[in-house]
């Protein structure tokens, strides 16, 4: 499971600029492949090997007297929710009421804090800027310049070693198919749930954001067993006004972290959002399968190129899911509703697939010869060899004489023909280059 550490603190603090820096850090991931820009909410780091997200809770804000109802209850909601909370405070201001007010909401959880004494611009003076704030009770803080970068290596550090216990929390393999629903809110995801149990398991309803926990339900059809969890609507982050919603936000990414495919809903009545291609997007970088499902089709007005219309712009505007089926549905009406568990055995089953190394190098230095790699200052890369590293989503590593000169046309070119030979409908696929030692 992908732990979720949160940064939590009073207003202008730096928390954002701290979420950018440390966000950063996923450049460093050889097989990074191009994606959407997302909101800055949440976001994946990459650490020793490990990989966590990372959200940005907001300012909490206080009065003279108390906590506000609402900030105090989006702080609870950062305490349930997270594995690990990064405690920011301003280490040029000192310790503030503010500052006092939310270590003792922090203080009541029962979830490992670091405190984190941002805008240290000069190491030297480390010390003597951070030294008052042993008194909030969490320990040495962590000295870090957010704008700098100064201390945030040992803070990842840190980081990694407190929520190491929960990477020890993988699920055991079973069976079951686990889909995730997720979409903007009100395209009918709770709708489409309900169909498919034939009950109305999720509450319904056309106010959005009614869905605010990502709830699991087990079905078990034609011997298969499937878990379908229903998620809340995710909106960009400058549409998310109440601190609830921005929770229910974190466990959807949660979800989808925990997912094997996610059916990406999209209102058919409104057409491609880019909250649409956001979400789409992050599926696809989570390494899970992926399908576009375009609800309340039964309410478009359709002529005989509607649907082959829509399906080309769902190509032409989300290509890092071009290898995503779509399906034109209708939760009210129960239209090609059914077919969803087919589809979904079906990409579970293509995240399985093995290719054989013979197979695999044969296709490999075919596709060399009939495209051979563009030159690169002078220079032409050279794969040897070729072979499957892993499943769910597959992943194959190249050895090659150097891995800077596989450019991102070749590598879409690979993948091109690794789709033509073998299908790998509805799942990603990562190609990694090795230097020929």
């Amino acid at each position: 499971m992908k732990p979720i550490v949160a940064i939590v603190g009073r207003p202008n603090v730096g928390k954002s600029t701290l979420f950018n820096r440390l966000t950063q850090t996923r450049a460093a991931i050889v097989e990074a492949e191009p994606g959407v820009t997302r909101d800055r909410l949440y976001g994946d780091v990459e650490w020793l090997g490990r990989t966590f997200a990372l959200v940005d809770t907001g300012g909490i804000e206080a009065t003279d007297d108390t906590i506000k109802v609402g900030t105090r209850r989006q702080a609870e909601l950062a305490m349930a929710e997270a594995d690990l909370i990064l405690f920011v405070v301003d280490a040029r201001d000192g310790v503030t009421p503010a500052d006092v007010d939310v270590a003792d909401l922090l203080r009541r959880a029962d979830k490992p804090v670091l405190l984190v004494a941002n805008k240290v611009d000069n190491a030297r003076l480390a010390e003597t800027l951070t030294s008052e704030f042993y008194e909030l009770g969490f320990g040495d803080p962590f000295s870090v310049s957010s704008a700098h970068g100064h201390g945030t290596g040992d803070l990842l550090d840190a980081i990694i070693e407190k929520i190491r216990p929960v990477f020890a929390e993988e699920d055991p393999e079973s069976d079951e198919i686990k889909i995730a629903f997720v979409g903007r809110p009100n395209v009918g995801k709770s709708s489409l749930v309900n169909r498919l149990l034939g009950q109305e398991r999720m509450i319904v309803s056309d106010i959005p954001g009614t869905t605010r926990d990502a709830i699991d339900t087990l079905l078990e059809r034609d011997g298969r067993r499937y878990r379908l969890i229903d998620t809340a609507g995710m909106r960009r982050k400058a549409r998310i006004e109440h601190p609830v919603e921005r929770y229910s936000v974190m466990r959807s990414i949660r979800a989808i972290d925990r997912c094997d495919l996610a059916f990406v809903i999209i209102d058919g009545t409104q057409g491609l959002t880019d909250q649409d291609k956001r979400i789409a997007g992050m599926v696809g970088e989570a390494g899970k399968g992926v399908a576009l499902i375009v609800n309340k089709w039964d309410l478009v007005e359709k002529d005989e190129r509607t649907m082959a219309d829509f399906t080309d712009d769902l190509r032409l505007f989300l290509p890092t899911v071009a290898y995503a089926p779509v399906v034109y549905t209708s939760a009210k009406t129960g239209q090609r509703v059914p077919r969803l568990l087919e589809l979904a055995a079906r990409i579970a089953a293509e995240r399985s697939k093995k290719v054989s190394e013979r197979d695999l190098n044969d296709l490999v230095r075919e596709a060399q010869l009939f495209n051979p790699p563009p030159a690169v200052e002078g220079r032409r890369l050279k794969i040897f060899y070729a072979t499957q590293d892993r499943t769910k989503p597959p992943a194959f590593a190249l050895t090659v004489n150097d891995p800077t000169l596989a450019v991102e046309s070749y590598r879409r070119y690979l993948e091109n023909r690794l789709r033509e030979a073998y299908g790998f409908e509805g799942t990603p696929i990562r190609l990694y280059f090795r230097e020929k030692k």
